[in-house]
């Protein structure tokens, strides 16, 4: 089976970060960008990326690492923990998620939760406790694709050829459903109200799915 990447990012706090996330995405080979909480963000900054990226969104953690672990994907947490390790010694086994926490506070307890390892990136320099998420997600990306032996883009002068552009695309900057994924997450609901399955969600008016309508720059 193929090697493959993630990225899971929840209730991000900058918005416009998810842009910038999108754009390293699909420099480095990511399959999908999966959403949890939160569906709308700013594509500012993606730079026509988000038109070459699948979009997911789920309502909670556990939505999440489900379709994750039927994937038979890992998850891996962004964080500096006291069992995380270098991310440049490569410490991947086969396809991965990983989770990049608020840019304030880092991963949550509940999102470490659902994690099965962790990496952090070694610094060399004294001048910032952390790096911003997406100059995070970049390097950790990066360093996935290497140990994958993800092909190298080809090049066109100093540039990377860039594919052509989807034909079919859709409303930017917000996770959108069809009506049978709708009907289908009220059943859910309804099925799983005693047992907090949906605790995350805000809104009732969302749903678990792929967003195979891509985005038009802003």
């Amino acid at each position: 089976m193929a090697l493959e990447s993630y990225i899971v990012v929840h209730n991000i706090a900058k918005r416009h970060n998810v842009g910038t996330l999108a754009r390293s995405a699909t420099a480095f080979g990511v399959s999908e960008l999966i959403l949890v909480g939160r569906r709308d963000f700013n594509s500012f900054g993606n730079h026509g990326s988000s038109n070459h990226l699948r979009f997911r969104h789920f309502h909670s953690l556990q939505e999440a690492r489900q379709f994750l672990k039927d994937k038979d994907c890992d998850i891996c947490g962004v964080e500096i923990t006291h069992d995380a390790l270098p991310v440049n010694e490569h410490p991947f086994k086969k396809s991965t998620a990983f989770l990049l926490g608020n840019e304030g506070s880092g991963l949550s307890s509940k999102e470490c939760d659902i994690c099965d390892f962790f990496v952090y990136i070694p610094q060399y320099g004294s001048g910032t406790a952390s790096l911003n998420v997406t100059v995070a997600a970049s390097i950790v990306l990066h360093q996935f694709g290497v140990w994958a032996g993800f092909a190298e883009r080809s090049r066109d002068g100093n540039k990377f050829v860039v594919a052509e552009r989807p034909v079919k695309q859709g409303r930017r900057n917000y996770c959108t459903e069809t009506d049978d994924s709708i009907i289908e997450e009220r059943k859910a609901r309804r099925e799983n109200a005693n047992n907090g399955f949906f605790e995350e969600t805000e809104s009732s008016n969302s749903s678990s799915n792929l967003l195979d309508t891509l985005f038009v720059d802003g």
